[in-house]
Formats: structure tokens, sequence, C-alpha cells
């Protein structure tokens, strides 16, 4: 096989060497990754084996992208080995299961907004491009706009609050609703000069608009959402010795991801014995175990290549265990 590469120019999948290791792709195999975004784990996973990668995102944009990469990955059957759907990584059950693929060897999950949704101004996410202020990943439901333009002055607080970890969040509220009381927010500079004026830079060096605009736009995507359906759709579908690789951005996904995997592999905290659910029959094998106990990171020198990559945090879980049966499902609920 040849050897793994990067998409396309400029888009630099985060990790891409530890991805591989721990899914560990292997001829014959399926896998589906769940964030195809600019294509980098695609296409180091199609040239790392002579597996099939299905491959989801609801950017139009990124499903154009897979289309165009298509065919550089032939397959024996006279399609490609890259098999696009646009649709939502929280719904991936459902599209799979449309396409009949009801088991995976494996599953990555690269969390948050890609690098193209970023740079691109016209797409609304950057608060340092001057743009419309959507921040969709998709091309449907409410913008961005549409939230700081109609919503209450304390539902704008807890979004900012509750998504960006933004303490500074009610006053933010407030300063937008005095704005748009002037003229409607529509650009994201105009937003960020908003946020700028009342929360104040810190030693950290990142820019004051940058929690707003995270808590924005999770709220916009619903990425918290996304990412619970996701994860325990992914885990179910994972096929013995399949594999689930995450890689997350920030400590609200990297969260839920430690939260369903340490879920699936047994390592719950240990109830009280004062409640009822403790006396609940627990399983004597877990179905999954970890790949290592805590996140990874990523080196130093890719950070420096890399500066997006800083806040990265990757974790792997294994199924160990078959398929549970009919009944054992039975019993589970």
């Amino acid at each position: 096989m040849t050897t793994p590469f990067a998409a396309d120019e400029g888009h630099v999948p985060v990790m891409l060497a530890e991805v591989l290791h721990d899914l560990s792709p292997r001829d014959g195999a399926t896998y589906l990754d769940g964030t195809f975004g600019g294509g980098g784990y695609a296409r180091a996973i199609l040239s790392a084996a002579d597996c099939t990668l299905w491959a989801i995102d609801r950017d139009p944009a990124a499903i154009a992208r897979g289309d165009a990469l298509a065919p550089a990955f032939p397959g024996g059957d006279g399609h490609s080995r890259l098999r696009m759907i646009k649709g939502g990584f929280g719904d991936m059950a459902a599209l799979l299961a449309a396409r009949d693929i009801h088991a995976l060897d494996g599953v990555v999950l690269d969390l948050g907004v890609s690098s193209y949704q970023i740079d691109q101004a016209e797409r609304g996410f950057s608060f340092r491009m001057d743009g419309p202020l959507d921040m969709r990943m998709g091309d449907e439901g409410p913008t961005a706009a549409d939230i700081v333009n109609r919503y209450q002055e304390s539902e704008l607080a807890d979004i900012i609050y509750a998504y960006g970890e933004e303490r500074m969040s009610r006053r933010v509220a407030r300063a937008i609703v005095a704005a748009r009381a002037e003229a409607p927010i529509t650009t994201t500079l105009r937003l960020a000069e908003i946020v700028r004026s009342v929360v104040r830079a810190d030693r950290s060096g990142i820019d004051p608009a940058t929690r707003t605009f995270q808590g924005l736009r999770i709220y916009v995507n619903d990425e918290l959402g996304q990412i619970e359906r996701g994860l325990d759709q992914a885990l179910a579908l994972l096929a013995p010795g399949g594999r689930l690789v995450t890689v997350s951005f920030h400590s609200l996904e990297d969260r839920l991801v430690k939260l369903a995997m340490n879920r699936a592999s047994g390592r719950v905290p240990a109830p009280s014995r004062h409640d009822p659910g403790a006396m609940m029959q627990r399983a004597d094998r877990p179905s999954f175990r970890l790949v290592r106990n805590k996140a990874i990171r990523p080196s130093d020198a890719e950070c420096r290549h890399n500066p997006r990559a800083r806040s990265a945090r990757l974790r792997t879980v294994e199924r160990v265990a078959p398929f549970p049966t009919t009944e054992e499902m039975e019993q589970q609920q």
C-alpha cells in the first residue's frame, strides 16, 4: 500500500500517526470516518490498507471534496473504496443501516469545527476575518445571526456560559442586546468587536471573542448532542476487535468522550450503598476495554508545526466481547 499522507494543502489532520496506530487499518475491513472534513484521516486510512471507508459529513463542501477524492481509491468491485454520506455522525446508525451496513471494524471521530470551515470567512466561524454570521456546519437550520438577534438576553447568556464556558457571559449577552437595538448583528467582526468591548484579554493570549464564538457554534450545530448520540451509536456498531478513536479539542467534548468510554469499559464510579441502583447486578465482564487509561496529547513538534493541535486529546476504546444477544439486550432494558 502507499504511504499515508495528509489531505489537501492547508488541511493538517491532528495526531494522524497516533490515530492510524490505534485504528490499525487492515485489508478487507470496513471503517467509518464520522467527520470527513478535509479528508486527512480518510486518505491515510485508505492508503494504509485495502479497506472500505464510509465517510459522513453534513457540510456539502466536504461531500464535494470526498466525491473528488473517491476515484483515487478504486475497489475491486468497480466502485471506490471511499463511500461518502451526507448527514450528521450523530445519525450514523440509520445512515449506515440504509446502506445495509450494520457492523464496523473501526470508527474515527475528529470532533469540533474543521480547518476548512474556520479558514473560509464566508462560513462565519472566524472572529479574525469578516464574513456573514453563519456558523452552520451544514446548510440547514438557524444561523448564529438568527440566535444573537432573536434570543432573549438570559437565553444568550446561558448559551455562552454553558457551551463557551465564558465567565462574563451575562455581560456579553447584555452588550449583544444593546448593540442589536441599534442595528442587527450580521457579521463576524461586528460580533467580535462587541464581545471585545466587554471582555478583556487575559494572560493566555486567547482572543476575548473565542469563548463566545465557541458557545454559539456549539449551540447552532447541536455539537454536544451529536457527540453523545454518535458515541453511543459508534460503540454499538463496533465488531469484536473494532476500535473507536476520537480526537477532541476542548473540555466539553473530551468530558463526553471520557464518560462514554469509561461507562462502556465498566469504569464507572462505585454507586452509593444508599442508592437503590446499587442493588442492580453489574456485568462480570465489560464489552469494551480502554486502549490506554489517559488521553494522549500531540507532541511538542506537532504543536509547533500546527498550533491548532495544542488542545487536542486522543482517546481509544476497543470492543472485546461479542455483540450482545437479543436476550441480553432485553435484560439490560
